[in-house]
């Protein structure tokens, strides 16, 4: 299982980056998880709009769908100019009637439900869900190709449930807007103490810290969560690469 960085970013990208968008890659399928501002220009730098097999949305905010709408473009405008595409399923949760038929564009992407209880198969992936503490209703997602498995916490406050739910995972993909002195439960994020704990608890191989937030110093971000967790810790980054085979 290879995992690519897209956008590490929460609220808005940084200039020529991207927000929330992270592609995962085993045996020839490409799934895109979430797809945020700037998401589909950086996925083109890996694959184009033709390659990709699935969509797996968290929530409705912008900075998770806001490129979905260019993406239905980049099909259609491939079907047209190319061969014919087939429809682009993106998967994400029913109980916003309005962001859930936004990602309805047929016959080039269609939006198809999951609920937290469900277990999706899509190409070697098998994922289920967590619903997060956040203000719109989100779902983390656990997502194992059958020998390595990963956690994206997608938008939450600290939640004790991501301990089991991370549990002994290769790497989990924390949500970390915020620094360690600052409490998250208001807004529905995380700091680096939070990720850190969870980390520790769940026995994970690896932490990536995400979501970042757009003032201070994120090498303390990392700082803070290496003094309360012993495995490994990566800060987020454009074209960052894990690997589950290294």
């Amino acid at each position: 299982m290879k995992v690519t960085v897209l956008g590490p970013w929460g609220g808005y990208p940084k200039a020529g980056e991207a927000s929330a968008g992270y592609l995962v890659q085993h045996n020839g399928y490409n799934l895109l998880i979430d797809c945020g501002s700037g998401v589909l220009s950086q996925l083109q730098h890996y694959l184009s709009v033709e390659e990709l097999n699935s969509v797996v949305i968290s929530h409705y905010h912008p900075d998770h769908i806001a490129d979905t709408g260019v993406l239905y473009h980049g099909r259609l405008i491939q079907s047209k100019i190319g061969s014919e595409l087939p429809v682009l399923p993106i998967y994400a949760h029913p109980y916003d009637e309005a962001g859930f038929q936004s990602l309805n564009h047929k016959p080039y992407t269609e939006a198809r439900p999951y609920k937290e209880e469900d277990k999706l198969e899509l190409g070697p992936f098998t994922i289920t869900f967590l619903e997060t503490n956040h203000p719109v209703k989100c779902y983390a997602m656990r997502i194992t190709d059958g020998h390595h498995s990963m956690v994206f916490t997608a938008d939450s406050s600290y939640k004790k449930e991501f301990e089991s739910f991370s549990d002994g995972a290769d790497l989990l993909i924390s949500e970390c807007n915020l620094y360690s002195h600052m409490d998250g439960a208001a807004m529905g994020h995380m700091n680096s103490t939070d990720a850190a704990n969870i980390a520790k608890e769940a026995n994970v191989s690896t932490l990536m810290l995400t979501h970042l937030p757009h003032f201070g110093d994120l090498a303390e971000l990392e700082q803070d969560a290496k003094n309360h967790f012993k495995g490994e810790v990566i800060l987020a980054s454009t074209g960052l690469v894990w690997d589950s085979e290294k």
